[in-house]
Order: C-alpha cells, then structure tokens, then sequence
C-alpha cells in the first residue's frame, strides 16, 4: 500500500508547477528549461513547456478553490495570448509548418476544454480569434499515421465546440484509422506500416491511444459518436485488466517502448478508466497502481535539484533522449493527475487501497496481442514480459534492432542497455523500420548468431509462431545490418532461428535452434544495474549476478555444455537503472541451446534452484522447482536459402 492520498498528488502538482515559474519566457508564452534542445528547435521546446503544463495546470484547477485556480491558471491565460499573437516576442511556432506544434495543439485543446469557464469564457474576442487561427494550423496538416492522427481529432473536437470552422476530415480519419490498428484484446499498435501487421506497442497505449479518443468524446459532447465512445470504453477496460499485471510491486511500470522519459504519463490510463467508466479496477485499486506509479518515480530522484523533471527514468540519463526529446518533453508526465478532475469524494479517492496482482500472488498471463507472457512474483514484486510479437518495425524487410522493443524479454525492474544513436541520416527507411536503433547494442535478453568479428546478428522483424498458458515460440531471420548500405536485401543474413520460452515465477526456460549447423549463438540474460557493480558468483553450471539488495540476473545451462560458455558483460553509463551493469551470457556453437534465465530477490550465498529439463526432436519438458510440468512442441526450423550475403561477409 503506497498512502498516497488525494492531497499528496496536489502537493506533487502545486510542487511542480511552481518549479516551473522561474524558467517562463515571454509572458509566460513559454517555458525554457534547461538542457540540450529537440530536433525540433528552442522555440518549440518553449511551446512544449507551456503546453504540457498546462495540462498539470488544468487538471489541478479542476477542483481547486476559486482563488488556487486563478492564480494556477493566470500565468497560463496571459501566455495563450502572447503565444498565439503572431507580433508578439513570444509567438509560438505555427502548427501548419511546424509538426510538433500539432502534438503541443493538442495538449493546448484539452487543457482550454477543461479550463473553459475560467480562461476562455473570459478571453476578449480578439484573444479568441488569434487561439483558433493557430490552433487552426492543425486542420488538414500532414501528420505521421499513428497516434498524431488524434492530435488533431482533438484539436478539431475543440474548434467545434467554439463554433469555429473546423476539419470534419481529422476527426473521421483518427477513428477509421484507429480501427485498423486495433489488435485485439484492448491492444493498439502505434499504426501500422503494413496492414494487418500489428507490432507498434508500448506505453502509447494508454496515455494516447485509448486517452485521446475518449477526450476527443469528452470535448464532443453531444457531438461525439455514440458507437465509437461505446466501443473505445470497452477496450479500456480490457487494456486495464492486462496493465495491472504490468506494475511491478514497487510502483515499477514496464520498461518498454519509446517515449519512456515521460515516466509517470504510465499511470494516466488508470485515472482515465475510472474518469469515463471504463474500468474493470475496484477504486482502491485503481488509485494503489496510480499512486505507486507516481511514488516510484519521486522516490527514485525524478525530480532534480530544481524540482524539474529531467531526462530520464529514475534520474537524468541521456541515453533516453531521442531526436524529438526536449527539456520539457518529461512533462507529458501531466497526463497521471487526469485523476484529479475526479471529484474528492469519489470512490477513487475515499476507498481504501487494494494490492496489486503481483501483491496477491505469482501469476503467468497471456497478453495475446503484444506476444508477450508476463510473470510475476510476490516474494520481490517483480513483474517480467518474454516478448515473442513485438518488434516496431514492418514486417517485409530486414532491420536495425530497437533494444526497447525487440529484445526476447522486458521487466519493471531491469531495462536494456543502451549505446549511443546511430547516424542514420544516409538512410532513408531508417526511421519508420529501425525505430531507436543504437550503436553498440549490448547483449541483454538477445538471441543472436555471432559473425567471424563477433558482430551479433539483429532479431527484427520477428515472426510469431505459437503463445500458449506458459509458452511461446517465435522465428526470425538472423542479419547483420550494414552502415551506409540502404539497400537492406544486401544485408549479410544467416540460417533461420526459432526461439522458445516456457515460463514460471521467477524463470523462464529459454530454448534456441538454429536451423544449420556451425554458427556460434549467443544468448543474454537481464542486465542489471545498481550504483555499485553486481557482484558475480558461480556454482557448476550458473553464473548469478546479485545487487545490494539480493535482485539477482543468472543463466543456468539446462544441456550438457562447458561451464566456460557463461561469462558476465559489465558496462557503465549505458543503463537507465544504475550507473554500473552487468549481463550474464552464454555462447557456444551448435544447433541447439537451452538456458534457465533468471531474474527475482535471491541473494548470493546459495543459487537459484533451476528448472530442469528434457528435451525431444520437437518437444521440452521443463520440470519446475515448485512441481510444476509444462511440455512445449514446435516444428524445428528448416533449412533456407540466405536472403542475402553469408555471416562472414559483413564489412
């Protein structure tokens, strides 16, 4: 139980608000906070700033009294003047010819719906032309086919609702595109490069896609179609029931996907649930994943000295930016207060806490439309994903792995190592097909055949076969992308490699074949990092990596193999959860492999006791240490003709 009341997420937004006041530029047409800028340039990171707060701002006014509402909301409605007023020093960029003005439009939209009787009831006529001349920027503007379709949805939805001219199109767009990417079970994927194939998924999911629906509906009114509300209700109240198995013990979310600097923005589909009735979650449980959500991340030095939100997970760390990180991007975090347009006596507020699914019990749960199984533990609270279906790339073309996506498994607890970004400008299907890809990719939960130089071979796209109660199997071509070669089907490629995972609490029994015999194979466990180097320590046949507090990262060999193949990967600097990492890794050479990957609270003094297990042409048994028997059959990978150069071409 976090304790974590009402007045203590007022406090956190009247705490972060006012650390923002030194840094306003222009009347408050901006926030200009310190650190590197985005792609997209200073003066769209100042629009950042103001946008994404205020949404915080608008959220906490809500229930606010009269005179804390005004003073919240005055530095806001006097910068929506300045920045909508094309003479003004602090003009903001325009939507139609800067893109990520769109996404900021939006956050501008919701917090002017949720704010109307208080700024723009009470704006002069002139002030409401200038807002809906720029926010008009947005109607028609090309944006990516993704969750930037409901950018302008939203921004449309609003134009509506003040009798201004508006883009019917947007709107009609967003809720036919949406439908297309809809996979199933409460599950979108991020759009979908080629149809049907649906392997976008991450945490956009619910503080976008199920979010901006449902306030395009709310801002709607009577307007809204009643059909898609229904329909965008239900499928919150299937995503919730799988997310709530996706926070750790400590508050932890899955440390999956992009974007992950926005931290807490993870606990805003909990709040939306309940806001729009779309909840499987008792109230007290809703606001315990919230609340540890949000706890876990102030406790883990979120805030900085200043009391910004930096670049980060726990505290700063570089590695997280991408092109489109500014310094005020972390505050799409504003997205977790949606709980407080609640009203203070609602049940969300006022019951008690209830314990998370990993509190209650270890649990194995099938999340069909991602391709993951998730298993969590109640001795350590930790909750891990094998991922067998989610790449973040099309499906058609060999491509760069994203270590946030295409790695074989994710946790709330260990995240992967990251190396610095790659120059891709030379390519130009890099960005759609290869994500976050990095230089250096450590060798974190990978599976990968080695070339003669020891280059591993990349995973994406990988192709789902089966994903069953505590099992899943996938495929994928092994390939060793190419700097400077665009032309991917020239990608050196190698023999076909099925991977399989059977789970069960802290384990996951992890089986490789490659489909031609003589290729060294490398297979990677989790990496952990704390502020002090893991300790390693051996027992014939495992090598257990242990921080401080007893989490614990081991393989175990499952087959007859020399104890030699496990060896531990350290690195500083490249790890979200801690200045110093370490992965345990196995190689060897053959067709067929088996682990045990561990990861839970264990210690150092006596190992894990591993699964055991037997193995056919064509089938495992796995005997488990708790008694338990899972059998897994596939059909062994054939031999294929290399859709490119051998292995030992690669330059």
């Amino acid at each position: 139980m976090t304790g974590v009341t009402r007045r203590d997420w007022e406090r956190t937004a009247d705490q972060l608000l006012a650390a923002l006041r030194p840094f306003a530029v222009h009347g408050g047409a901006g926030y200009q906070l310190p650190g590197p800028a985005s792609g997209s340039g200073p003066a769209s990171d100042a629009l950042e700033g103001y946008a994404r707060t205020f949404l915080l701002a608008a959220y906490r006014a809500a229930h606010a009294d009269d005179a804390h509402a005004e003073e919240i909301l005055a530095p806001y409605a006097a910068g929506l003047a300045h920045g909508t007023d094309p003479h003004h020093p602090g003009a903001w960029p325009h939507p139609a010819t800067l893109p990520q003005a769109r996404v900021e439009a939006a956050a501008v939209a919701i917090g002017l719906h949720e704010t109307r009787h208080r700024i723009w009831d009470r704006l002069p006529d002139p002030t409401r032309r200038a807002v809906v001349a720029w926010l008009s920027g947005v109607s028609n503007a090309r944006v990516p086919q993704n969750n930037w379709l409901w950018f302008r949805a939203v921004v449309a939805a609003f134009l509506r609702s003040v009798g201004a001219p508006h883009s019917t199109w947007d709107i009609s767009e967003a809720l036919e595109r949406t439908e297309g990417w809809y996979a199933g079970g409460g599950w979108y994927s991020d759009g979908a490069r080629v149809p049907g194939h649906l392997s976008n998924i991450d945490h956009y999911n619910g503080w976008a896609l199920h979010l901006f629906p449902l306030w395009y509906a709310r801002i709607s009114g009577e307007h809204a179609e009643p059909d898609a509300l229904a329909r965008h209700r239900e499928r919150l109240r299937l995503h919730l029931a799988d997310l709530v198995h996706l926070t750790g013990g400590d508050g932890a979310p899955l440390f999956q996907g992009r974007s992950l600097v926005y931290r807490f923005a993870a606990a805003a589909p909990f709040f939306v649930g309940a806001l729009f009735e779309a909840t499987p979650l008792a109230p007290g449980l809703t606001r315990r994943s919230a609340s540890g959500i949000l706890r876990y991340f102030l406790d883990r030095g979120a805030l900085d000295e200043r009391g910004l939100l930096s670049l980060g997970w726990h505290g700063r760390f570089e590695p997280l930016r991408q092109i489109y990180s500014g310094p005020a991007s972390p505050y799409w975090a504003s997205q977790a207060f949606t709980g407080l347009l609640l009203p203070p006596d609602h049940p969300v507020w006022t019951e008690p806490e209830q314990r998370l699914p990993v509190e209650r019990g270890d649990f194995v749960r099938v999340i069909a439309a991602p391709g993951w199984l998730a298993s969590g533990t109640v001795a350590d609270g930790v909750v891990r994903v094998v991922n067998h279906g989610t790449d973040h790339t099309p499906p058609d073309r060999p491509a760069r792995d994203d270590p946030c996506y295409a790695r074989l498994a994710y946790a709330t607890h260990t995240g992967p190592d990251l190396g610095p970004p790659l120059d891709l400008s030379g390519d130009p299907e890099a960005h759609p097909r290869d994500g976050d890809a990095r230089a250096d990719q450590g060798p974190d939960n990978r599976v990968a055949l080695l070339a003669d130089d020891n280059a591993p071979s990349h995973r994406s796209p990988l192709r789902r076969r089966t994903l069953h109660d505590h099992t899943a199997v996938s495929e994928h071509t092994p390939h060793w992308p190419v700097l400077g070669e665009p032309d991917r089907e020239r990608w050196p490629s190698g023999p076909t490699v099925v991977t399989a995972s059977v789970v069960n609490g802290p384990w996951e029994v992890r089986i490789v074949e490659v489909a031609e015999d003589g290729h060294r194979v490398r297979i990677g466990g989790h990496a952990l990092a704390d502020h002090r180097p893991p300790s390693a320590h051996r027992r014939p046949g495992t090598l257990s990596l242990v921080r401080d507090d007893g989490l614990t990262s081991a393989l175990t060999l499952l087959l007859d193999g020399d104890p030699a193949a496990l060896t531990a990967h350290h690195t500083t600097g490249r790890n979200a959860f801690g200045p110093h990492s370490a992965t345990p890794v196995y190689e060897s050479t053959g067709r067929r492999h088996a682990v045990g990957v561990f990861l839970g609270a264990h210690g150092a003094d006596t190992p894990p006791v591993p699964p055991r297990l037997r193995l056919a042409a064509d089938s495992a048994t796995v005997h488990w240490p708790n008694g338990h028997t899972d059998t897994l059959r596939w059909h062994p990978p054939a031999p294929a003709q290399a859709a490119g150069p051998t292995p030992g071409d690669v330059p």
